[in-house]
């Protein structure tokens, strides 16, 4: 485990990296709140404990908080961590279906792919019509039921809702990373990280899937697996040589 982290502004955001030690290894960190909406800022805080945790560096990026203009924002940014030698990817609700649709970008592209993805409570699937936004809207207290459809809106704008890139729920999904989905069994968005864990494992997709009592317990659990799982699959990366 790391000690000292040291937090500078980057050209696509913070830049969070330990001190005194070679670092071999990026984490694009996409953020996301309740809201869709935040900056990165929010995220440094848990970025600052992944790189504690791993040893990387984490990358807090910046996107605009409208649909295609926030993948594009991303896609510049994994292109400069990517620079650095083996990164993964990470990203928390709305920064999670930025995290997929990066993968989806990429594998479509025939690019290097990430070397795993970390999906935290992400929104995979902007028509909304998962059962558990009904059956899991009064056990939710993080999210606002009659707020999300129109926040979705706004983000999605003109983008038809089944369109891949913006609901990786509905792409194909052979061909991807190893992914590490987290979710509490109380959110409305359960069923979205169910459905892909299920998807993505037919696809043969490597899926580890933690699914906690409710957002308390999934904060308290969730750097831990992830911070493993990051370390296992970036370790991989660094022993394989990269496609361009």
């Amino acid at each position: 485990m790391a000690g000292e982290i040291h937090v500078e502004e980057g050209p696509f955001g913070p830049e969070i990296r330990p001190v005194g030690a070679a670092v071999e290894r990026t984490v694009l960190y996409l953020h996301g709140d309740p809201r869709l909406a935040g900056t990165p800022q929010d995220a440094v805080p848990t970025a600052r404990e992944l790189a504690r945790h791993t040893g990387y560096a984490v990358v807090c990026a910046r996107y605009r908080l409208h649909f295609p203009e926030a993948l594009e924002d991303v896609y510049a940014a994994w292109e400069h961590c990517r620079d650095r030698g083996p990164a993964a990817v990470a990203g928390k609700r709305l920064g999670g279906a930025l995290a997929a649709g990066l993968l989806l970008r990429l594998r479509d592209e025939g690019a290097a792919p990430p070397a795993c993805a970390v999906l935290s409570s992400p929104v995979l699937d902007f028509t909304l019509d998962a059962a558990s936004l009904l059956l899991n809207a009064a056990a939710d207290r993080t999210l606002d039921a009659e707020a999300l459809p129109v926040r979705a809106a706004a983000y999605a704008g003109t983008t038809p809702r089944s369109q891949p890139l913006l609901s990786p729920l509905h792409g194909n999904l052979h061909g991807l990373p190893p992914i590490q989905l987290h979710a509490a069994g109380t959110e409305m968005l359960l069923d979205d990280t169910l459905s892909l864990a299920t998807r993505a494992a037919r696809s043969g997709v490597e899926i580890d899937m933690r699914i906690y009592e409710d957002s308390s317990a999934q904060g308290l659990r969730q750097l831990e697996a992830t911070a493993a799982f990051l370390r296992t699959w970036c370790s991989t990366a660094l022993a394989t040589p990269q496609r361009s």
